[in-house]
């Protein structure tokens, strides 16, 4: 009877310790950069700790813009269902290569700047994405004309031009300051959606080591430009296989987190291929982000007009599971498209059919917003 309870206490401890260690954060992780900047090194902890409350939620071009408003001071679809703003803000910083005052989407560079450094001040987060044109042609980014990409590399005809945009990107990363003069950190996703074809750093216009050398040299050249205050984010779309996933990697010495994009389309109205495809690529990405201490992200999701009002958290939540990504970005509220004659959003705004699901969705435990983020401890 003595052997049996003491054989129960030791299965009940042994329990306990390996719940215990489940709940525990990689603490193996470290960023790639290791000059990166004291803030950035404590956004990357910060990242890690959270995953274990849930996951940040994010909206692309959040502050600029939203159904039928632009720029106004401290406006956010997002804020005007839940009172609350995102925990991750995306940016994307096309149009800087050209010396352009807007980018892509006619956000002003000195409003995201000012965008960036107020939610920073909140405690928000931001992540900067790039549709740089293609250097080959002058076209944009969708432009996929083969063998772009490795006129950039170093000693080809269009490498001084290259260079020449990431000295622009690397002015704007370090222009952006706290009032401490501190440079803010900001998760960097360049090459994004990599594994598709539309562009012009994509698959089937490059090689995986074309690919790969172009990462390296971006990465080492923004650290030579004295920019130590990104997080790289890794990103591809649509994958089946850990091996297609990990074809263009640069290597674990120059990524922090890894991810893909998602969206659900109107041929999929239940939302059934959309769970599926995020749960397969999820549990692709969190068996690699365990064996290689790295984050994992859904980068960019979302359904556009949001159609479902019970979307969030009927189809979403669904998608993202128990894993764990450090953060979840549903793409722009651009509103009102001309040229396609339709409504063109991705969050809920006031009056919207999903908006009550949202407010649930919000209510989670683990969904977190800007509130949601513990302010750093000086």
């Amino acid at each position: 009877m003595k052997k049996s309870f003491i054989t129960y206490i030791f299965m009940v401890l042994t329990i306990s310790s390996c719940r215990s260690q489940n709940t525990k954060t990689d603490t193996n992780l470290s960023l790639s950069d290791k000059k990166s900047t004291p803030e950035t090194i404590l956004l990357y902890k910060k990242l890690n700790r959270l995953t274990q409350k849930g996951f940040l939620f994010g909206h692309q071009d959040d502050l600029a813009y939203g159904v039928n408003w632009k720029y106004e001071a401290g406006r956010s679809d997002i804020k005007d269902v839940v009172g609350d703003y995102p925990g991750v803000y995306g940016w994307d910083i096309a149009g800087l290569e050209n010396g352009l005052p807007n980018n892509i989407d006619g956000v002003p560079f000195d409003k995201m700047k000012q965008y960036i450094e107020d939610a920073n001040a909140r405690g928000g987060i931001s992540t900067i994405s790039w549709h740089f044109d293609n250097p080959a042609t002058g076209k944009n980014a969708w432009d996929n004309t083969p063998n772009s990409l490795k006129t950039v590399l170093p000693g080809a005809e269009n490498h001084a031009k290259f260079t020449s945009w990431l000295d622009k990107a690397a002015a704007f990363f370090l222009s952006l300051q706290d009032k401490n003069g501190k440079n803010i950190p900001v998760l960097f996703r360049p090459y994004h959606e990599l594994t598709g074809g539309w562009f012009w750093w994509g698959k089937g216009n490059c090689t995986p080591e074309e690919f790969k050398t172009l990462w390296k040299f971006t990465f080492d050249y923004l650290q030579k430009k004295g920019v130590h205050n990104l997080i790289y984010v890794y990103n591809t779309s649509s994958f089946k296989t850990e091996e297609e996933f990990l074809t263009n990697y640069p290597g674990d010495d120059y990524a922090d987190i890894i991810s893909f994009d998602s969206y659900q389309n109107n041929n999929d109205k239940e939302g059934t291929r959309f769970i599926e495809e995020v749960q397969s690529q999820f549990k692709i990405i969190d068996k690699i982000g365990t064996r290689q201490h790295k984050l994992i992200a859904l980068a960019e999701a979302g359904y556009e007009a949001i159609p479902d009002p019970k979307w969030w958290t009927g189809t979403l939540l669904k998608a993202v599971g128990d894993y764990k990504p450090s953060y979840v970005l549903l793409w722009r509220n651009h509103g009102w498209q001309d040229k396609e004659q339709k409504m063109h959003y991705y969050a809920p705004y006031k009056g919207q059919v999903s908006e009550k699901d949202f407010v649930d969705f919000y209510n989670l435990d683990n969904t977190l917003f800007e509130k949601d983020i513990p302010k750093t401890k000086k």
